[in-house]
């Protein structure tokens, strides 16, 4: 992944000796509730919304059943809106937190509230792969993922199209690229994670007929790496 102007000060080693302020996605200071009212909040004041688990399942089996094979492409679409308006209250707030901008943050420190953030919004567990980053490819794990965790059990191949939506607008935010995300496991279909492999939208636009198609994660992953395969 090339990096850009927006993105986190990868250059500067996070010294873990030097003071910090505390996690800023640290449940008990992020998430504001009022029993009273229902409102749930951020702690900037920010409207949160808890996702039962049934609204979730109909979502996947209305718009099954309303668009057919469309459904993937508008899930992802909800994806690309929702991980740009996260995006830009990921920057905000981190932002504000530590008085200077995303793009002077140190990468640990990033990371650290990336990881933070996506497990207290109850997203899962991410992780980020930059193995790859010089060849133009990033990977991505989450696990314990609600999305995967409630995919209808009759789908053969990963449809994490919510996410792969929500991935590739977030780190096209982050690095002032054009990105496309595709998923290519799945622990709805049994594995250890769901991993999603993130590139440029021009070497990445047959992705979605390479896991189609039956090929592995692996086998996606040496399609994209291929020296032929050039930006």
């Amino acid at each position: 992944m090339v990096t850009t102007a927006s993105s986190p000060n990868s250059s500067a080693s996070f010294d873990p000796y030097t003071p910090v302020l505390a996690n800023y996605y640290t449940p008990t200071a992020y998430l504001q509730s009022d029993l009273e009212s229902g409102l749930l909040e951020s702690r900037r004041g920010d409207r949160l919304l808890a996702l039962p688990e049934a609204l979730l399942r109909g979502i996947y089996s209305g718009l099954e059943y309303e668009t057919g094979q469309a459904a993937r492409l508008v899930l992802r679409n909800c994806g690309r809106m929702w991980g740009k308006e996260f995006f830009r209250r990921f920057a905000l707030e981190l932002s504000d937190y530590y008085q200077k901008p995303l793009a002077e943050l140190e990468m640990g420190l990033f990371l650290q509230n990336l990881r933070q953030a996506w497990k207290t919004h109850g997203w899962g567990l991410i992780e980020i792969d930059w193995t790859y980053k010089d060849q133009g490819v990033l990977v991505v794990s989450i696990r314990n993922s609600p999305f995967a965790a409630l995919t209808p059990a009759h789908f053969t191949r990963p449809m994490g199209f919510l996410e792969a939506g929500l991935l590739g607008t977030w780190f096209s935010q982050l690095t002032g690229q054009d990105l496309l995300c595709v998923q290519t496991t799945s622990e709805a279909l049994g594995a250890k994670s769901n991993l999603f492999v993130l590139s440029t939208a021009t070497r990445l636009k047959e992705g979605e007929a390479w896991v189609d198609s039956g090929l592995s994660h692996d086998q996606v992953l040496e399609k994209l790496l291929q020296p032929t395969q050039t930006v």
